[in-house]
């Protein structure tokens, strides 16, 4: 290649600006030349066929590869994103989050797919799906129970939605679960108060136990409990009351013998009194 300078005239060249002129015009000389070897665009790789796309993201899954399936599926609906199979491929790759763990990430994939299908046929699956994420998501008892009602509400939601699917009838028995862990704990709120003698505070809780949570298998310790916080501020009357329910709901239970104790047993296995805030079935105990 050769290389054309022009000379200003009245400016004599010496060797040495000739030779730094060539250093600045170098990279100007290196563009020019480059610039002549741009990618064809014919010569772009194209996708694959989208059913071949959407076959190895599924194998992927398939094989437990899920963070490789969740990519191939979002470029299925990237690449084909009018298809039936984009569609499809969005509910995947949620899918595919959530087998991963990663269930932030599937939620947001989930809760865009009900938003632009709520149509499809396959949305009763995608709200248990998003159900599940936050259900699996339950920490234990003595931590936040954030998730615990976000899981209630959204497996709610699936019951009423979609109350002739098998998801609903799933939903049902983990929403009994889920109530008896926020029962839980509130069981667990109101034993420290108890052991604390902040008894008031302690029998506010046992008292949310039984009447918000009246199906759980924590309601017949919250009664004992009551019976305790009321024996030690010295309400023997409101003691009483406690026991007998415990009794007339619950007579083989560790937690009535164990109340039976406290108060005697003849007064522990008195009935409640018609006229007081207790009756005989626990859904009027308050």
């Amino acid at each position: 290649m050769k290389f054309c300078f022009t000379f200003v005239p009245g400016i004599v060249m010496t060797k040495t600006r000739r030779v730094s002129l060539f250093l600045c015009l170098l990279p100007l000389l290196l563009a020019t030349a480059c610039s002549g070897h741009k990618k064809n665009p014919d010569l772009v790789q194209q996708p694959e066929p989208v059913a071949k796309m959407y076959d190895n993201a599924a194998a992927n899954l398939q094989s437990g590869n899920y963070t490789e399936a969740a990519k191939g599926f979002n470029d299925v609906e990237q690449n084909y994103p009018y298809s039936e199979w984009a569609t499809r491929a969005q509910l995947m790759a949620a899918y595919a989050y959530y087998k991963n763990l990663k269930y932030s990430d599937a939620v947001i994939a989930l809760n865009q797919f009900i938003e632009l299908h709520p149509g499809d046929p396959n949305v009763a699956y995608a709200y248990y799906i998003k159900a599940l994420c936050y259900y699996e998501q339950i920490s234990d008892v003595q931590r936040d129970q954030e998730m615990t009602r976000k899981a209630l509400a959204a497996l709610r939601q699936v019951r009423e939605r979609f109350p002739d699917t098998p998801y609903a009838r799933d939903a049902d028995l983990k929403i009994d679960l889920t109530l008896d862990h926020l029962a839980g704990k509130d069981m667990e709120i109101g034993r420290y108060y108890l052991d604390h003698k902040d008894y008031q505070a302690a029998i506010n809780r046992f008292q949310t136990v039984i009447t918000k949570y009246q199906t759980t298998t924590q309601v017949p310790e919250a009664l004992e409990r009551l019976v305790e916080a009321y024996t030690a501020l010295g309400i023997k009357s409101q003691a009483l009351r406690s026991a007998a329910i415990l009794g007339q709901n619950f007579p083989q239970s560790q937690w009535y013998r164990d109340a039976y104790k406290l108060v005697g047993p003849q007064q522990a296995a008195a009935p409640a009194p018609q006229d007081s805030v207790y009756e005989k079935t626990l859904g009027k105990i308050f």
